[in-house]
């Protein structure tokens, strides 16, 4: 048990690849069908968020999939198996962001009914915010998929020795070929079934690892006895990778800035037919995420039993954690043909399902916010037309990308969870100050978005230069004692795909180390989107109160959160559809409002944005009155909305 397969080297056989094949062709034959039934694409809203009539289930488990890719499939089993079962604390973070996006963030993008979550921005203070986060998305999306699609790309090299460049290309043509034809309908019920196919490889490795162990008792007291189980770590020391806190502060902020304002995930609940819809999307996405985690990290700690005595990654049997998986599933199903193909296919689902929705996504932005916007006379089907050219151009981007990924030294999870933290985190900070502090300005956000980028970039590429030690990250011991002894090449297949991880040594006493590096630089990486956010949000609203705050007055009603919490009625997209269009057509008049003269008075073209609102229109004859500039001398007054 302590040397599963210390000298095997197997192969990907015939049978593997054809379940990876089916793999394959049921999620292009499932892209294909559903994305080309009934006409297709009639529109380029239609394409993006396949008309707003999609129900809560598949865009749940879509929801779920789209950033439980294989960058979790490789990652998460190796953090337990290194750091141990605490990982599960992910789940709380995950569902305060899950409860956080719905109640504060999902009412107001789905009420106004905007298929970029950036034209909000531009509502809320500027065309050039607007452009600041969109290109800021596009950076960021495109470098957190090319990690995403490389990370199948590796496990295909390690399991079967295929060209790595073959299978860079091969996952980047397909999920570009089905995103391109289908669009949004079909990445959604794409996503539904790989999601099936990443929980059935999960719980196909449970099943044989616990027998091959001797039953889920031994696992645990195994487990036990080596520090693996270990959820009751409340250690403050934000250096320490994973803990308590780390989760619950620095997880939940990370997946905010990827579930509450990040363009992918809107775009898709957006697309539900209703806001109850939506919301129950967010429950179930929420499900689906508890389930792979779980799976995830529950194979990393019978993993690590089965390693117990011969740790691969001592005896060199791999270069780096995060091949751990697949060297597992290689040494427990060798003598089951297809098997390893399955767990290949539960890969590259989680692949598809992220590159595509990715790729959908920042073709919408782009189309959005910087081609309608400059050519509105466009017709539909020429908009089509260049939303599918754009993700081809995407896609391509991605596979770049992707190349560059394999220069990484801290491991998938690691890269992927800190492009989203250094990019995301100020965006989120952003779409915080919009709505929740009225007074927030133009240069106040671009303030606080410098700031923001700034401190996260800086702690990221310091923390890249000079890397923590195992010691200070918490890293749990493990052991090589039972190895036999190892040939001159004992990584077989493997070869130098990866640098030896850069966090698995302690660093060197080097006299040019800066005192930072030991403390500031050392900061756990679940950190770094909470350090923009915040930085965000308080250089924010100190700037905006400095250079003048925004009047509440001058705000268009409705994109104020506790505006939003006073309205009686849930508004769906369908009612807004009209007024959608006529959004983006007064785009530029609306984000003029900061040069209005104080006092300016709101016309009842202003009322559209918050439908349904009775009580404005039966306000007071000095509230929200067009002709009525100050009244008995004293400034125009809100309604009590």
């Amino acid at each position: 048990m302590s040397a599963v397969g210390a000298e095997m080297r197997a192969t990907f056989g015939a049978w593997d690849y054809a379940v990876f094949a089916l793999m394959l062709l049921v999620s292009t034959g499932i892209g294909l069908w559903v994305g080309l039934a009934r006409g297709g694409q009639r529109s380029a809203e239609d394409f993006f968020t396949g008309g707003r009539s999609l129900a809560a289930l598949p865009v749940g488990l879509s929801l779920a999939a789209s950033f439980m890719s294989a960058v979790q499939v490789l990652g998460v089993p190796a953090e337990a198996y290194r750091y141990g079962l605490k990982f599960l604390w992910m789940c709380l973070g995950q569902l305060l962001n899950s409860l956080l996006t719905a109640t504060f963030y999902l009412p107001i993008f789905y009420r106004l009914g905007l298929t970029s979550t950036y034209q909000y921005l531009e509502l809320r203070f500027s065309r050039a915010v607007r452009l600041c986060g969109t290109v800021q998305y596009l950076v960021a999306t495109v470098l957190y998929t090319g990690i995403v699609i490389y990370a199948p790309a590796l496990i295909l090299n390690q399991v079967s020795g295929l060209d790595i460049w073959a299978s860079l290309l091969s996952t980047g043509a397909i999920c570009t070929f089905y995103t391109t034809v289908g669009g949004m309908k079909a990445v959604i019920w794409t996503d539904v079934f790989q999601v099936v196919v990443m929980l059935a490889g999960f719980w196909v490795v449970l099943a044989r690892g616990i027998v091959i162990v001797g039953g889920p008792r031994q696992v645990l007291q195994l487990a036990q006895n080596h520090s693996r189980i270990n959820l009751m770590d409340f250690d403050l020391d934000p250096r320490s990778r994973y803990t308590f806190w780390t989760f619950v502060v620095g997880g939940t902020i990370v997946w905010l800035s990827m579930y509450g304002v990040n363009q992918a995930q809107v775009q898709r609940y957006v697309a539900c037919r209703t806001e109850k819809q939506a919301k129950l999307a967010l429950l179930i996405n929420q499900l689906g995420l508890f389930l792979i985690v779980f799976s995830a990290a529950a194979c990393g700690i019978v993993m690590f039993t089965l390693y117990l005595d011969c740790d691969p990654l001592l005896k060199g049997r791999i270069s780096a954690p995060d091949q751990y998986m697949p060297l597992l599933v290689l040494d427990i199903f060798e003598d089951l043909p297809g098997v390893p193909g399955l767990f290949l296919a539960c890969a590259y689902s989680g692949t598809l399902s992220t590159a595509s929705t990715s790729i959908n996504a920042m073709a919408a932005v782009t189309v959005e916010d910087l081609i309608k916007p400059r050519l509105p006379s466009l017709s539909s089907r020429r908009l089509i037309i260049i939303s599918k050219g754009l993700s081809i151009i995407y896609g391509s981007a991605c596979l770049i990308v992707a190349a560059l990924s394999s220069l990484l030294g801290g491991g998938v999870l690691q890269g992927s969870f800190t492009v989203m933290g250094v990019l995301s985190g100020p965006l989120l900070g952003a779409f915080t100050l919009g709505m929740f502090l009225p007074a927030c300005n133009t240069w106040g956000v671009f303030s606080g978005i410098a700031a923001g980028l700034a401190l996260s970039l800086w702690v990221a590429v310091g923390s890249t230069l000079y890397p923590p030690s195992e010691q200070s990250m918490g890293v749990l011991p493990s052991s090589a004692a039972g190895c036999a002894e190892s040939s001159a090449n004992a990584s077989g297949l493997l070869g130098p795909l990866f640098a030896p991880n850069a966090s698995s040594e302690a660093p060197r006493m080097d006299p040019g180390r800066p005192t930072l590096a030991d403390s500031f630089y050392a900061i756990s990486y679940l950190y770094y989107g909470a350090l923009g956010t915040l930085s965000t949000i308080l250089c924010g609203a100190l700037v905006s109160y400095l250079t003048g705050p925004t009047k509440r007055n001058e705000l268009i009603p409705g994109l104020l959160w506790c505006d939003l919490m006073q309205q009686t009625a849930s508004v769906t997209p369908k009612e807004v559809a009209t007024l959608d269009d006529s959004l983006v057509k007064r785009a530029e008049e609306l984000s003029l409002r900061a040069k209005r003269p104080p006092d300016f008075l709101p016309t009842d073209d202003d009322h559209l944005l918050f439908l349904r609102q009775k009580e404005v229109n039966e306000a007071s004859s000095g509230s929200w009155t067009t002709g009525h500039g100050h009244e008995d001398g004293h400034d125009l007054q809100e309604t009590d909305l």
